[in-house]
């Protein structure tokens, strides 16, 4: 194999990948990136065997063939190389040999036919969308996923399909973030997968800019294709909650109040809140909410804002790091805050938008 190419077109697939390359590794293999150069075409695939991302450019191909060398230790040499050299990749005696200018490094190599690969998606849906829809999808809810939690089908994100919508639902147990977006899908029949944590993150990354990317859903994997660059990830097998029954139809009790100052004023209480739990008391009046938190100091902050309110008189307990994330993920410069009684969730929203919503579960002050 050998091929070169300026710094920055080795770069591109290079940075495309990386993020799924592992330091640390339980099989030497998976910090290797896959390198392909065949037909004009630079090819790069790196997995975990949980995510696989592969990105493909143009270059010129002396020698077709492919192998595997480290990926980190590649990434790092390209990096530091100076702008718009010409780097020349070549394999000889089971190394792999980078040039650029006066510079030649060489690395070790593993056989690329040992490189675990995810060959075909069985195909039970396919959708096509703007990237900025997916992103903003992505970014509505990713944020409420559970973290190392043993119900293991919260440690991701449900994508569903159902009567013309892609809705995307995260949960920890203690909140909820629900967005959704008409879609045209191939298939008519609605259907539900769950996208593991590391994968949903690094198809943020994936998702950034303009153009439309390709989603394929099928019954162990999901795929998404954007220009030259294909993810691909194992899904999460387990049932996910009935988020339905968690979100407040009709609130009895909604305060209307202008979300920066709600959102600085939670910031200022909270710095005195218990640092392990986080809590924040709000004491609801009419167009008034006060905002309280203490910690085992003894110390105590308490925050006044005036509000749309009307409904009964209550104290209600909530996480405020919470409350944060669900009000920094609203659009609008107004929001709406509704709570039933001081047991019962509270539903974010916008004023007038049903796309987005958030729940935030109480919490005993």
């Amino acid at each position: 194999m050998k091929f070169s190419a300026n710094r920055e077109t080795v770069l591109k697939p290079l940075s495309a990948v990386i993020g799924v390359v592992e330091r640390r590794q339980t099989m030497p293999i998976l910090a290797h990136v896959l390198i392909s150069a065949q037909d004009g075409k630079l090819t790069m695939t790196a997995t975990d065997l949980e995510v696989e991302l592969r990105a493909e450019v143009e270059v010129e191909v002396a020698v077709p063939g492919e192998i595997t060398v480290p990926g980190r230790k590649l990434y790092d040499i390209c990096r530091a190389l100076p702008e718009g050299i010409t780097v020349e990749i070549a394999l000889s005696s089971g190394r792999a040999t980078v040039k650029a200018g006066r510079s030649r490094f060489t690395l070790s190599t593993l056989r690329a036919a040992d490189f675990p690969v995810v060959e075909e998606v069985a195909v039970q849906q396919t959708l096509k969308l703007e990237r900025r829809d997916l992103k903003r999808l992505l970014e509505k809810t990713q944020f409420s996923m559970a973290q190392q939690d043993v119900r293991y089908y919260l440690n991701g994100l449900l994508l569903e399909t159902a009567d013309g919508i892609l809705r995307a639902v995260a949960t920890d147990g203690h909140r909820l973030a629900l967005a959704e977006i008409p879609m045209e899908a191939s298939a008519e029949r609605g259907g539900q997968v769950i996208v593991p944590r590391k994968g949903v993150l690094e198809l943020l990354r994936l998702v950034d800019g303009e153009g439309e990317v390709e989603i394929t859903l099928g019954s162990n994997h999901v795929r998404v294709e954007a220009d030259d660059i294909r993810f691909t990830s194992k899904l999460i097998d387990g049932r996910f909650p009935d988020y339905d029954r968690v979100v407040p139809k009709d609130p009895t009790n909604v305060l209307h109040a202008d979300r920066a100052s709600l959102r600085a004023g939670l910031q200022r209480a909270a710095i005195l809140s218990n640092e392990k739990y986080r809590g924040v008391r709000l004491a609801l009046d009419e167009n008034r909410v006060t905002m309280q938190a203490n910690n085992p100091e003894q110390e105590e902050a308490e925050e006044e804002l005036e509000v749309s309110y009307a409904g009964d008189e209550m104290e209600i307990g909530f996480n405020v790091n919470y409350l944060l994330d669900a009000l920094g993920a609203v659009d609008a410069d107004e929001v709406e805050l509704g709570v039933s009684d001081p047991n019962s969730s509270c539903l974010i929203t916008a004023p007038g938008e049903r796309n987005t919503r958030f729940v935030v579960m109480p919490m005993r002050l």
